[in-house]
C-alpha cells in the first residue's frame, strides 16, 4: 500500500464519520455552500431544493393589486418616454444642419412687390359702379 492510497482512505473514513455525527446531532451537514456563499446561507435544518420533503411545502405567495400594477406601468411607461426624448434631442443635436439655399434678386424683388388682391379689385370696381347708379340730389 502506497501513501496516495491511505489518503484515500482516511479521507474515506473522516466523511463517513462526519455522516454519523451529523445524524447524531441532528444537524445536516451534507448541504454543500456553493463558492463564494457565506456559512449563513447553507446553515443546518434550512430547506433546501434537494429536500424533498421541504420542497413539498408551498408558500404562500404575495400578490399585488390591480392599483399597484397600473402604478408600476405607469411609471415605467414614464421612463421609456424620457429615454425616447433623451435619444430624439441627441439624434437632432448629431444631424448635419442643412445648407441654406441662395436666393436671387429676382425672388427678392418678387416678394416684396406689392400684390394687388383680386378682393381688393373686385370691391373697389362694386363701389365705382354704386355711386355711379345713384343720383346725385
Amino acid at each position: 500500500m502506497n501513501t496516495s492510497d491511505i489518503v484515500v482512505a482516511i479521507d474515506a473514513e473522516i466523511a463517513q464519520l462526519q455522516r454519523v455525527k451529523a445524524l447524531l446531532t441532528g444537524t445536516d451537514l451534507t448541504t454543500k455552500r456553493k463558492p463564494g456563499r457565506s456559512v449563513g446561507v447553507a446553515a443546518p435544518n434550512k430547506a433546501t431544493s434537494f429536500n424533498p420533503v421541504e420542497s413539498a411545502k408551498k408558500t404562500k405567495r404575495r400578490t399585488m393589486s390591480a392599483e399597484g400594477r397600473a402604478k408600476i406601468a405607469a411609471a415605467q411607461k414614464a421612463r421609456w418616454a424620457k429615454s425616447k426624448r433623451v435619444a430624439k434631442k441627441a439624434a437632432h443635436k448629431a444631424a448635419p444642419v442643412p445648407a441654406k439655399k441662395m436666393v436671387t434678386a429676382k425672388a427678392v424683388d418678387r416678394k416684396t412687390a406689392p400684390v394687388k388682391k383680386a378682393s381688393v379689385v373686385k370691391k373697389s370696381t362694386q363701389l365705382k359702379a354704386e355711386t355711379a347708379a345713384t343720383p346725385a340730389s
